[in-house]
């Protein structure tokens, strides 16, 4: 699962109010690079919670493969700041692009916050499928 994926994830088991954003509860992370599209991850920016990618990031620098975690994830900084035109620098981007495409939760759980549900992780797909009782 790549974190932009958990980007847009949230528990809708019945009665939940806070199901977004879901913990991370890594046991397993891959790192595989993927081509750099500077234009994509500018376009993509408006779209995502970054505070949720942040979010996430510390949770899988925290619990996931800790030399993977200190090699390859990149630092990323509190906020976004943009130029006057609105576009990041590329270096900032490449750092996103990074964490959002070439850092992948192969074996773990998703958390929800509200519930503590946990939906497992296997072999990179989230089950998020509901049992009937929680419909």
């Amino acid at each position: 699962m790549r974190l932009l994926t958990h980007n847009y994830m949230q528990s809708t088991v019945k009665g939940t109010e806070r199901g977004y954003p879901l913990k991370i509860e890594a046991t397993k992370i891959e790192f595989e690079a993927s081509p750099f599209d500077a234009e994509f991850i500018q376009a993509l920016l408006p779209k995502i919670d970054y505070t949720t990618l942040l979010f996430a990031l510390k949770q899988i620098s925290e619990n996931g493969n800790a030399d993977l975690a200190q090699t390859i994830i990149p630092e990323l900084p509190e906020s976004i700041k943009e130029d006057g035109e609105g576009e990041v620098d590329e270096a900032l981007l490449k750092k996103l692009h990074t964490v959002m495409f070439d850092i992948h939760v192969v074996e773990g759980e998703l958390v929800c916050p509200d519930t503590g549900r946990r939906f497992n992780i296997k072999m990179g797909i989230p089950n998020m499928i509901l049992h009937a009782d929680e419909l």
